[in-house]
């Protein structure tokens, strides 16, 4: 135990630990050291973003994905899936709506859907960011090369998600056909060059991993050092290969989440609807390890239950206003602060 609270002294004062320290760490923690890992994820994450919680407005553009990958409910060849797309009408009247209600951030995410051109893409971005001076916006739409992504970037854009989901190239490889690990990794340092606010992460219970495989993925964040980092519990969904699969855990997650915090001090680092959906109070624990970000959806109310990544994803069925009530509610009862603007990294400058 006296080692396993060295280990967790040096990450918080070297942000570091080597590959085999971060694996002998994960495969020794008992109750003891993870209470005072969690303590030390909240005292870093205290001392750089205070009690924030930065809420982001979650905008999902369309659930049309020319991928198949292995875990994913929107997933190609799914055809029990109800299709949408939303028109940029559409996606402009949810940011004003989400503008009134106070978010300065916009998140529009979507499956690989060849219809979102550049071009399009552009006017919307273009459009957002002249009638609202003070928002960011953050695209989150899968791999478009630098061309696309430079473009994308001198519109507007602000910050790019795109989870490398594992560091396991055999694995990664195996459930996602048709697609290159090593094409993954070098769009995440392409968007990184560009100037983007980056965001990685990676799905925490697929098959065959075990807790101390993702010092792998640790190490991987580490080197590329990006600004946000969203990471969930794989999550079965009937309509896949994985169906008959054992999901992963909001334990191990949280877990993650503050190992991840003193990895990456200044990260911005979400509690994600993934773990809200396994534990009715894995978001709040997930703020508690460190988590700063949550992504309440602004969708329309009849597209949010279409866009089922997973099994039993949380909806609420309220409409926006309402349930951004709740959520700030939740996030006071908690001991932290709902804040709406920007939210931007604190190392981050746009080039």
């Amino acid at each position: 135990m006296r080692e396993i609270k060295s280990l967790i002294d040096k990450l918080t004062r070297e942000n570091f630990l080597t590959k085999e320290e971060l694996k002998r760490l994960l495969e020794n923690l008992n109750e003891d050291t993870r209470d005072y890992l969690i303590q030390r994820a909240y005292d870093v994450r205290k001392l750089n973003y205070g009690n924030s919680v930065f809420l982001r407005g979650l905008i999902e553009i369309s659930n049309i994905c020319k991928y198949d990958c292995h875990y994913c409910g929107i997933r190609a060849s799914n055809h029990k899936v109800s299709r949408y797309r939303l028109s940029k009408d559409q996606i402009l009247d949810c940011c004003h709506k989400g503008y009134l209600l106070g978010y300065r951030t916009f998140v529009l995410q979507g499956g690989e859907d060849s219809y979102f051109t550049d071009e399009i893409l552009i006017e919307i971005i273009k459009e957002l960011k002249t009638q609202y001076k003070d928002i960011a916006v953050t695209l989150s739409l899968g791999e478009r090369g630098r061309e696309s992504f430079q473009r994308l970037y001198e519109a507007g854009a602000d910050r790019y998600l795109l989870r490398h989901e594992t560091a396991n190239k055999k694995l990664y490889e195996k459930l996602h056909p048709k697609m290159s690990y090593e094409n993954r990794i070098e769009s995440l340092h392409i968007l990184k060059e560009i100037g983007y606010q980056v965001g990685s992460g990676f799905l925490i219970g697929l098959p065959g991993l075990k807790l101390k495989d993702y010092a792998e993925d640790l190490m991987l964040l580490k080197q590329l050092k990006p600004h946000m980092v969203g990471i969930g519990p794989f999550i079965p969904h009937p309509a896949t290969p994985l169906k008959d699969e054992v999901g992963g855990t909001a334990y191990d997650t949280i877990t993650l989440l503050a190992i991840i915090r003193l990895l990456l001090p200044d990260v911005l680092l979400p509690a994600t609807t993934a773990l809200g959906t396994i534990d009715p109070k894995g978001r709040e624990k997930g703020f508690k390890a460190g988590a700063n970000v949550i992504m309440p959806n602004l969708s329309p109310m009849n597209c949010r239950e279409k866009y089922s990544l997973y099994e039993g994803k949380k909806f609420l069925g309220n409409e926006s206003a309402e349930e951004k009530i709740k959520i700030e509610k939740n996030i006071l009862d908690s001991g932290f602060e709902p804040i709406l603007t920007r939210g931007d990294n604190i190392k981050w400058k746009r080039k």
